[in-house]
């Protein structure tokens, strides 16, 4: 159980004090993602960026992720949940094309105030406040993959355990470092004291520190 986002931060940017060495880059995925990046980068002395990937959501609950898409337009669905949760292709098609079109209203607030730092030949750090399906996270880690990073570490203070395997079991990934995961496992939320909504603003702010 972590106090809040920022507690879970600081704990985890012990775990990570090995790559201190190689100046990685921390690219945390907002909203919540990002104030655990925050205290990483704070830490380790390092460069802070986002990458900015959306979940797309279940019709029923907005929190079931069955995928997600990327920045760039890059999409990864898990058919075998999309399947279970009722969507058809129609659907599919309709959330990618409503998700990516928040990204970009993102992706316009966030450069603003921090121009977007290449991956390319960097140790890179994907960092979230959790994993539940780990969908957002596979399309962050995909998305960086073709920027032609050095290495990739995927870094977060919880995860279920079927999300973590997957994370370990890609190519593309060449660390991870979790502090926590439960065998039951019902939402990132719960092993949260404090799980308040990150805002826009919120980032931003956080983003302005590091410019």
């Amino acid at each position: 159980m972590f106090d809040n986002r920022a507690d879970a931060g600081q704990k985890l940017a012990r775990a990570v004090e090995k790559f201190r060495a190689s100046d990685p880059l921390v690219l945390a995925l907002p909203r919540g993602g990002v104030v655990v990046g925050a205290e990483i980068a704070h830490k380790l002395g390092c460069e802070l960026d986002v990458v900015l990937v959306k979940k797309l959501r279940a019709p029923d609950n907005p929190e079931l992720a069955f995928g997600a898409i990327g920045e760039d337009g890059h999409s990864f669905v898990n058919r075998e949940i999309a399947q279970m949760v009722g969507t058809d292709q129609s659907y599919i098609d309709s959330e990618i094309e409503e998700r990516h079109g928040e990204i970009k209203q993102q992706s316009r607030a966030y450069r603003k105030v921090r121009p977007r730092i290449l991956p390319a030949g960097r140790t890179v750090m994907l960092v979230d406040d959790g994993l539940a399906t780990g969908a957002t996270m596979i399309a962050a880690v995909q998305t960086i993959s073709l920027s032609s990073p050095q290495k990739i570490v995927v870094a977060v203070p919880v995860s279920s355990p079927e999300a973590l395997q997957t994370l370990k079991s890609m190519p593309e990934v060449n660390d991870v470092v979790c502090l926590s995961t439960p065998g039951w496992f019902g939402g990132v939320g719960q092993f949260y004291r404090d799980f308040t909504q990150v805002s826009d603003e919120d980032v931003i702010e956080i983003l302005k520190t590091f410019a």
